[in-house]
């Protein structure tokens, strides 16, 4: 411990655990500070990993050659593929984790990384000199010098849960706040603001009444997170789906008189898309119900997460409203929802390898940056442990673009834009969304992951072989013919047009009713549509020749939105004319009216999304 470690993490949550991970695995000598060993990766909220553009975002991690997808498949007790009936780029994969067992399954992958130390303590003072970092301090008086130091605080520094009228100060349920680093940086010049995020009750699942529910199990053949090969899920446990009411609603509006929300005790901002009930109910108010996501916890703890009702109404009020929701008649509550308001620190005070501007070789990871979730905060701590370790090696940095990465745009979005709110991820923000596929995300990334000495050679030989099959599958699809007497009946029966002569399976394949699956009395695919082995490289293989042409236009796209500023907007351009772009993004061009697109793109709330739709117009 007293010679100088490379690279200081401070912070047990997502974020830290990706960055200690990486920069130790990289080579560098790592010391993971953290208020409490034994709440390493505690999941805070929901017990669940990925979703809508999240599950992109553990997909990259894990090409790259983090963890969190690992860590994921094996501590996972549901599996889903979201947007299934959209097109491949909005698949976003999603799990229900075994709290406990995540946890477990972090700590013991730092704790074999030789890497990795660790000390059990608050740190309270990043240490500079000639605004470089030099060391941190901690509440207990030690000192650890270091050549860097990448700061994951979470929603720790100066926390303060409220529930109703009651606040206390604690960085998570039962948990102390961290008090010191906020005024340190203020005091190295750093800018911070408050924001807040909520969480909903946990109840006892021996309570409810789960005939009364709906049933959401997993999927019938549940794939996984990982491109290496982790075990694929063989039991699943099913969440459940119930809906508040207006008795609910009514019970809930009993204690706004006692909200922190309305009372105005809370000055951060909350996340927009993520709102509390008492939120929901209020901005929503012609809706007569809510949906209620009823979640287990892991494979045997009867613990159940109420997701849809983050709510910091007075405990009271929350057992009351709980017990009108259908099957909650006779819920025993575990721990009430709450509020809780921590610090943060604008994101445009760093550069686009999550450095800050102000002091060399210290990096803000994950909620100090103004973010909200998992996955978030797991990517930014991937990418400040390889650009921390990266910078203190003499090595250039390593920073993906918009057009490489969901990660790529989540900071690109936070450097340029900032944030005001948590920010959040959509696959909406990404431009090049058909691009940054869940699918090829080991296409896309495990060659620069193995560049830089994070993804092994195992991960690289797999991608390699990926490859190859891809492709050698993808040219059998132009040299076999189909005859119409095959396909003209599968064709027919799903509404097409059927052929009058033999067409190759590369151009039916391009047909939006026809899929793979369909081919099965074909040379080329009668073997492999019935093996488990080769779903992905059938996957990949559908996907690059239905959507090629897309493909294609996106790239050419890419182009023309590099010469944004080029094209100029007129200063009385009629926004309310588009009907494809946000309600936020009408509202914020028609008050900035920006001169140029390029300008426009780079407005707080105007997504690419918004930008790609007024170029089309434009066009």
């Amino acid at each position: 411990m007293d010679k100088p470690f490379d690279v200081v993490v401070v912070g047990g949550g997502h974020a830290g655990c990706e960055a200690a991970y990486a920069a130790a695995k990289m080579g560098s000598r790592v010391l993971l500070i953290t208020m409490n060993m034994n709440t390493i990766a505690q999941m805070s909220c929901n017990p669940a990993m990925g979703g809508i553009a999240k599950g992109q975002i553990v997909r990259e991690i894990d090409a790259l050659g983090g963890m969190s997808g690992i860590v994921t498949d094996e501590t996972m007790i549901q599996f889903k593929m979201l947007n299934r009936s959209k097109g491949p780029a909005m698949w976003s994969p999603r799990a229900q984790s075994d709290r406990m067992r995540f946890a477990e399954s972090w700590r013991l992958k730092l704790e074999q990384n030789e890497n990795v130390s660790f000390w059990q303590d608050m740190a309270t003072r990043v240490d500079v000199k000639n605004d470089k970092v030099v060391g941190i301090e901690t509440q207990l008086g030690m000192y650890f010098h270091c050549k860097s130091i990448v700061l994951t605080n979470g929603t720790f520094l100066n926390g303060i849960i409220h529930i109703g009228e009651k606040n206390f100060g604690g960085g998570r349920t039962a948990e102390k706040a961290a008090k010191g680093i906020t005024e340190n940086l203020v005091a190295l010049g750093f800018d911070s603001g408050r924001m807040k995020t909520g969480t909903p009750p946990r109840v006892d699942g021996r309570s409810l009444n789960y005939s009364l529910m709906e049933a959401q199990p997993g999927d019938e053949n549940p794939s996984k997170f990982s491109f290496k090969d982790t075990k694929r899920l063989t039991e699943q446990r099913d969440c459940y789906l119930t809906y508040t009411n207006e008795e609910v609603h009514d019970i809930l509006k009993t204690g706004f008189e006692k909200s922190p929300m309305f009372q105005g005790r809370i000055q951060g901002l909350g996340p927009r898309y993520c709102p509390s009930i008492e939120d929901k109910i209020t901005r929503f108010a012609q809706r007569e119900r809510h949906q209620i996501f009823v979640e287990p916890e892991g494979w045997n703890t009867v613990e159940v997460y109420v997701n849809g009702f983050s709510t910091s109404l007075p405990e009271d009020v929350q057992m009351k409203a709980l017990r009108k929701i259908k099957g909650f008649e006779s819920a025993k509550m575990f721990r009430p929802g709450y509020a809780i308001e921590y610090d943060f620190f604008s994101p445009q005070q760093l550069k686009n390898t999550l450095e800050t501007k102000l002091i060399e070789n210290l990096y803000f990871a994950g909620q100090i940056n103004g973010t909200t979730g998992y996955e978030e905060a797991a990517c930014q701590g991937l990418m400040a442990g390889i650009n921390a370790h990266l910078k203190v090696s003499g090595i250039k940095p390593f920073v993906l673009q918009r057009n490489e990465a969901y990660i790529g745009v989540l900071i690109d979005d936070l450097i340029t834009k900032g944030t005001n709110e948590p920010y959040r991820m959509f696959t909406s923000r990404a431009e090049y969304r058909i691009l940054l596929r869940q699918d090829n995300a080991d296409l896309r990334l495990t060659r620069l992951g193995h560049e830089i000495g994070l993804a092994d050679d195992d991960r690289l030989d797999r991608v390699k072989r990926k490859e190859e099959e891809v492709k050698k599958l993808v040219s059998e699809f132009h040299q076999e013919s189909i005859s119409p007497e095959d396909i003209n009946p599968i064709i027919i029966s799903k509404g097409g047009s059927p052929i009058s002569q033999k067409q190759k399976m590369y151009s039916l394949l391009q047909r939006p009713e026809l899929g793979l699956a369909d081919f099965g009395f074909s040379k080329t695919l009668a073997d492999l549509l019935f093996l488990d082995d080769k779903s992905d490289i059938l996957e990949q293989s559908e996907i690059q020749t239905k959507y090629q042409g897309y493909i294609e236009k996106e790239e050419e796209f890419a182009k023309k939105l590099l010469k944004l500023d080029n094209i100029k907007l007129k200063e009385n351009f009629d926004y309310s004319l588009l009907k494809s772009i946000s309600a936020e993004a009408k509202e914020k061009l028609t008050k900035i009216k920006p001169q140029t697109l390029g300008q426009a793109s780079r407005i707080n709330g105007v997504t690419p999304s918004d930008i790609s739709n007024i170029m089309l117009f434009l066009e």
